[in-house]
This record gives structure tokens, sequence and C-alpha cells, in this order.
């Protein structure tokens, strides 16, 4: 299997996830279809998380990022491996099918992949592999799972909180290895954004409940910013207080701050907390003021190690909404895992 075959493989995938949301399903693959209906529709009884909109929305920016140009320009540099090695990728579970642009690179790359999916996302990335071998069955020699102790492995990707990078390290610091920690993604903001702005850093904000890394946790503001309008904004995003897990977050985090008499704003659904901080908790968004563009730099700058992305008007930050649509060039961690590969 060459790399314009798995290429291809991949390629098929994403036309058949669009298909899947036109509703233009090809009378062969109904079977296909109906069952990731009902995985879309049960993924949250696997994880109280990953509710049906959510799923979707991811399914649907994996499929943006299979389109046959951007796979053609992400390949054009892959050569086939002198020495095909197993690669072990042990996912995290925060949001539906995150380890899934790691086990893409593994595979274009020409390498074997060995899957450690997390309990919290170990019923949608499988069946991507399946749709994977309908289109290429060959490719299934390539990819297998572990569910106990990782063996019989030359490289390894993590990704996981600070605590369990630590534990990869000490375990798997003698293979060549990606391992990521915690990260977040901060917004900076003016006080002239329009309406249509605010509306989509609430998607910033809200989307998969700010549990990714991506997810808006802190924003910058200029000194006295009224956050009136961004209330008023993201009022769409009050069905995440009906979520049980996102709710008890918000009266847990509500509670706490009102019994250490501390000041916060809130609308029922999020709570906006000023704090030095970067990684808020589940319901809360902290902010910060500042007074020249000087003091965004430096901040910015201090914290560029836990930032996965900001957002916001300036040259270089992602725009309002588009947190979470990730380029297939955007890497986690800013760290090339397809030369990673390519270079074992």
């Amino acid at each position: 299997m060459n790399l314009e075959q798995r290429k291809e493989a991949f390629v098929k995938c994403g036309l058949f996830i669009k298909r899947h949301f036109n509703e233009n399903w090809e009378p062969n693959e109904n079977g296909l279809h109906e069952g990731l209906d009902h995985l879309i529709a049960s993924a949250h009884t696997y994880n109280g998380w990953f509710i049906k909109e959510f799923v979707e929305e991811s399914l649907k920016n994996i499929s943006s990022m299979l389109e046959e140009k951007s796979l053609t320009d992400f390949t054009k540099n892959i050569p086939e491996p002198k020495h095909k090695k197993t690669v072990a990728v042990i996912m995290a579970g925060n949001i539906p099918m995150v380890g899934f642009h790691d086990l893409m690179c593994v595979l274009l790359s020409g390498h074997n992949v060995l899957v450690k999916l997390s309990s919290d996302d170990n019923v949608l990335l499988p069946f991507f592999i399946k749709l994977l071998e309908y289109y290429q069955p060959s490719i299934g020699e390539n990819i297998k799972f572990s569910e106990t102790k990782l063996v019989n492995f030359n490289a390894v990707i993590a990704t996981g909180s600070n605590n369990t990078a630590a534990h990869f390290k000490y375990y798997f610091g003698k293979y060549p290895h990606i391992i990521r920690k915690n990260r977040t993604s901060a917004a900076v903001l003016t006080g002239k954004e329009s309406v249509e702005d605010l509306k989509k850093l609430g998607r910033d904000i809200f989307l998969y409940f700010g549990l990714g890394c991506r997810n808006v946790s802190k924003v910058l503001v200029p000194k006295n910013y009224v956050f009136d309008p961004l209330f008023e904004a993201v009022f769409d995003y009050k069905f995440v207080a009906n979520n049980n897990k996102y709710g008890n977050n918000y009266d847990y985090n509500r509670a706490v701050y009102l019994l250490g008499l501390e000041k916060f704003l809130d609308n029922n659904f999020l709570i906006i907390k000023e704090d030095k901080g970067l990684f808020s908790p589940v319901s809360v968004l902290f902010y910060q003021e500042f007074e020249s563009e000087k003091e965004v730099k430096e901040y910015l700058n201090y914290n560029k190690d836990n930032l996965q992305c900001i957002v916001g008007k300036e040259q270089g930050f992602a725009p309002f909404g588009y947190s979470q649509q990730p380029v297939i060039t955007e890497y986690a961690d800013g760290v090339n895992t397809l030369d990673f590969l390519v270079n074992l």
C-alpha cells in the first residue's frame, strides 16, 4: 500500500462524512451511515460530555481537514519509510475524536500505529478506522489497539494532563517521543468588537463545553471593559446548562465563589471572574485587564508554552469563531508531528 492509496482512503472518509451530513447517502453505504447515526446519538451514554451537537461538530471539522487538495499538499513531501516503525499513540478523551490527527499522521507517514484509546473516547475512533478499512482493506494491517500495557513499539506520541505527562516522560523518555501537557487558549478584546464577533467568541468558549485545549478560557480586556454585550451575544449557548456535568460544575463554582466572597459576573450559565490564572474551571471564563498593547504582548509571551491558540483581530491571531477549526497543518503544541514521524 503506497502513500497515494493511504491518502485516497482518508479522502474517501472525508467525503463519506460530508455525504452523511448532507443526507446524500450512497445506497451501498446505508449500513455505514446508519451505524454512524447510532454512534452519534449514543455517544453521550459513554461520555456525558459528548452530546450530539458537539460530536457532529467534531466530525464536520475532520471532514474539512480531509479535502483532497489539503491532503495532497500535506503529504507531498512524505517519503516512504526505509524502516517501518510502530508508533504508540496514547490518546486523550476530552473532546470527540481528539486523537484523530495523530492517527492520520502516523498512517500517512507509512508507519504502523499502536492505538491506546482513552476510556472517555473509545467508540468513535474505532468506527472511523473501520471506515478506513472499508475503503482500503490493507490499511488494517498497519493498525493495532492496546487495552493493556504497551509493548512492541519504537516511538510514542502521548497526550494528557501535566501529571500524566510526567508519568509518560518517566516511562517513555528513552524512546523518540512527543509528549503533550495541558494547554488552553485565550482571546484579546479591544472593546470595539461587533455583536457578530462576540457571538463567534461564544463558539470559541462553549464548543465541547470548554474542555478542549483550543477553547478560550481567558480573555484579556481593556481597563473598565463592560461585559454586558458579551453576555448578550453568547445567550444562544445557554443550552450548555442543560447538561448535567456542565450544570454541576457551574453550581459548584458559583457556590465556591459566593462562599469565598469573591467578585464575579454571572448569567446563569457562565461565570466571568477576574483572575490572573490562565486555566479556568468548566463554566468559568477568567479575565484580566490591560492598559497597553505592550502588556498584552508581555502576557502572551510569558504564557506562550501554555497557550494553544490566541483569538482576536490582530494579525497572527485566530479569527473569532475559528479556534476549534484548525487546518491540517496546525499541530498541537506547535510540534510538527509529521516531521517527527518522517525522521524516525
